[in-house]
């Protein structure tokens, strides 16, 4: 496999169809093939369900073709455990494209387990992708902030802002602590402040500088980055942020601000580790 593929997991589910729908316009935009994958566990061998597996691949395979007839599209059934199968997929993959939630979650959760393990280990882009309609805003939102995992979600952002003829918003947030009631305090906080929105808005200025052709919007805002990205996603067509950030556990695979944003954000999310 090579990396100019995208690789989605298809399982029959809607938000499974929903996202075999989302990686197939993904491919035709971004000119890369698609590799359309079903993971048969050993539960669904056991319970005589085969026939069930080859049939969501399948289906899978003829919802993707008729959306993007051009783009080069493979299919393979993968056994053993899903998250450990797809993990392994996106190791050199452009990205893995997985629904919200698969066939065996409970139908009222937002996000299924499979789904937020992916998002923390796989080793690429993650897109989590819900079912429902999805109405084009022209807009992508990305959030920054000026760390490693940061810079590689502007990277796959700008990508896809590129590849969409879309505007990209730069979220950048912060909160201001709770401190003693002494003005030294406030002061010395007043600069640090400052200190960080000028380097945000310096690196928002580079990358205009590396492609002018994106039209970028600096959204600096005071307010607790997953509500930020919340109130962002709601004209938005996808929302990229980074696995971690700043300030972060370093152990940790998957950040508080990506967690929040897989559980609150509707829109297509993208979550974006360096490689």
């Amino acid at each position: 496999m090579m990396a100019g593929q995208i690789v989605v997991g298809a399982d029959g589910s809607a938000p499974a169809t929903a996202a075999v729908e989302w990686a197939a316009a993904d491919a035709g935009r971004r000119r890369l093939g698609l590799r359309l994958v079903h993971v048969c566990e050993q539960w669904a061998r056991d319970r005589g369900e085969p026939e069930y597996c080859a049939g969501a691949l399948e289906a899978a395979a003829d919802r993707a073709r008729a959306l993007a007839p051009g783009v080069e599209l493979s299919t393979e059934m993968l056994t053993g455990r899903v998250v450990n199968a797809l993990v392994a997929a996106s190791a050199a993959a452009d990205s893995l494209v997985v629904g919200s939630r698969g066939r065996g979650g409970f139908t009222e959760m937002v996000l299924g387990s499979t789904a937020l393990a992916l998002a923390g280990h796989a080793a690429g882009p993650v897109v989590i992708v819900r079912e429902g309609p999805t109405p084009r805003h022209g807009e992508i939102v990305v959030g920054e902030d000026g760390s490693e995992h940061s810079k590689a979600a502007m990277e796959y952002a700008m990508e896809q802002a590129r590849a969409r003829d879309a505007r990209l918003r730069v979220v950048y947030a912060w909160q201001l602590p709770v401190l003693a009631p002494y003005a030294a305090a406030y002061s010395v906080l007043d600069d640090s402040f400052q200190q960080a929105a000028r380097a945000a808005a310096q690196r928002v200025l580079a990358w205009r500088e590396k492609d002018p052709a994106v039209s970028i919007v600096d959204d600096q805002v005071c307010e607790h980055p997953v509500a930020a990205l919340m109130k962002a996603s709601a004209t938005a067509d996808l929302v990229v942020v980074g696995s971690r950030g700043l300030g972060g556990f370093a152990s940790a695979v998957l950040g508080s601000i990506s967690h929040g944003v897989l559980h609150h954000v509707t829109c297509p999310v993208a979550v974006v580790r360096p490689r």
